[in-house]
């Protein structure tokens, strides 16, 4: 991507198209296209065609999507999958229309089978049955998935879609109930500071394990991956099923290659946050699928890594966390 090059990032404000906005700003790109949800509503159909039109971007980002954790989902399931669908479907169709060069459509590892394999390889894919407490979020990610290589085989676009498993870092969300794992215990374990409350709470027997990436590395990887030379980008778009015979998807896992159990990771934050009561789990509260690691084997092949361990990214986390919940950030908001 040259340095001048119109670039779209869908979703700039998130956790992933914030530090993507980073990452391109650091390196000197200077045309980013940016628009807030109040300014572009991308379930909006003609509003997201209309933009595209105007504006033309060569190269997008999407990583605006509708998102949450285990309770978020178990709640909500319907804008789960509508929201997500509808978001895709008119900006891959509208890239399309306008020409754009590549796009990265960015997805999740729960889009794996919930007993898939370990580590959780490309070919996984619509293997088995989905963990059922995010299956509409997951069906909606796999719908991206296929409609990039469905355009790509009928159209000759080049859509690439990058799974990163769990992320966390600055601009995560943190809400009481909706929030995922990372920014679920930052907060418990700092408001348990902050009230000195003898114990905390953490949902589920805290065996399942999980593989965590720092959002800034996820950035540097989608970066990566948008600037390959045409012929390893090309590498990574997969076949025609139809042609080859082969199961292919245009599919890139992105991930550490280790993982933690959610007890660990619960006595990391804890650390870090500084508390040091006692972690109490509750066991009547679901696990989700009993373990997600990536197999980054064709990442890594494709000359990027991970770079961030855990407990540095939890430090800046939540470093950037307590910051924004400081006393003279409460003086500020008010």
């Amino acid at each position: 991507m040259d340095l001048q090059a119109r670039i779209y990032i869908a979703g700039h404000r998130g956790l992933v198209g914030s530090a993507i906005l980073r990452r391109l700003q650091a390196a000197g790109h200077t045309n980013l296209l940016l628009r807030t949800h109040a300014e572009l509503d991308l379930t909006d159909e003609r509003a997201t065609r209309a933009f595209f039109e105007a504006e033309r971007p060569e190269f997008v980002f999407l990583a605006a999507a509708k998102v949450g954790g285990i309770v978020a989902n178990n709640e909500f399931p319907a804008e789960f999958i509508r929201d997500n669908l509808a978001i895709q479907t008119h900006l891959i169709h509208a890239a399309y229309l306008t020409g754009v060069q590549r796009l990265l459509f960015l997805g999740s590892s729960c889009i794996y089978p919930k007993l898939a394999p370990q580590p959780m390889k490309e070919s996984a894919l619509l293997t088995g049955p989905l963990e059922p407490t995010n299956r509409p979020y997951a069906l909606a990610k796999i719908a991206g998935v296929e409609m990039c290589w469905s355009y790509n085989r009928q159209y000759g676009t080049r859509y690439l879609a990058a799974m990163p498993t769990n992320l966390y870092g600055p601009g995560d969300n943190y809400h009481p109930t909706n929030s995922h794992v990372i920014p679920a215990l930052i907060r418990k374990f700092h408001e348990a500071k902050l009230s000195g409350a003898a114990s905390v709470n953490v949902w589920g027997s805290g065996t399942p394990r999980r593989e965590f990436l720092y959002s800034d590395d996820m950035a540097d990887a989608c970066v990566h991956l948008m600037n390959l030379p045409e012929d390893r980008f090309t590498a990574l778009l997969g076949s025609d099923e139809s042609v080859t015979g082969r199961f292919e998807p245009p599919l890139v896992n992105v991930g550490v290659g280790a993982d933690v159990t959610i007890a660990e990771l619960a006595s990391s934050v804890a650390r870090v946050v500084g508390y040091s009561g006692a972690i109490v789990y509750d066991s009547s509260k679901p696990d989700g699928t009993p373990r997600k690691l990536m197999d980054v084997g064709l990442i890594n092949a494709a000359g990027w890594q991970a770079s961030t361990p855990l407990d540095a990214g939890l430090k800046l986390a939540y470093a950037e966390f307590a910051l924004g919940n400081s006393p003279a950030q409460a003086r500020r908001r008010s």
